[in-house]
């Protein structure tokens, strides 16, 4: 069940991201003025991403390949490259990318420009998208 939610909300938090990245490079290569929406739009961005870190805690701790881990030890573990990407990789690199875009929503707020809030988002987001992109479970992601 958790483990459902948790590739159902990716679907979600995975467009969100990239409406947002999507949204502030058009606000910086259009010289856009930085609106209430663009701020919703990274807020609703930062707050999926979140709510995506807490199921995905709640979903490693009770998985299969955490199981493994705690049977057979850490170093069996990674040479296995499956279990390895499920218990290491893709929670490393998901904090990483949730790191990535709480720190731009943030340093955000401290731009007095609107080319200055665009290109901050922009930069931190972006990062996180390919983050977030490069330790995708695909294999199990697209069988869900």
């Amino acid at each position: 069940m958790i483990k459902m939610l948790h590739s159902g909300w990716a679907y979600i938090t995975l467009l969100v991201l990239i409406f947002a990245v999507v949204n502030v490079v058009i606000g910086l290569t259009s010289k856009k003025e930085f609106k209430d929406k663009d701020l919703r739009i990274s807020l609703f961005t930062l707050i999926v991403a979140h709510l995506q870190l807490i199921i995905g805690f709640i979903a490693f701790f009770v998985s299969a390949q955490f199981a493994y881990v705690l049977d057979n030890g850490m170093g069996a573990a990674m040479k296995e490259p499956e279990i390895r990407l499920i218990v290491l990789e893709h929670p490393l690199m998901m904090i990483l990318a949730i790191a990535a875009i709480t720190v731009g929503f943030s340093k955000h707020k401290r731009q007095t420009t609107d080319n200055g809030k665009f290109k901050t988002i922009a930069l931190y987001y972006g990062i996180a998208l390919i983050f977030v992109l490069s330790r995708i479970p695909w294999s199990q992601w697209l069988s869900f």
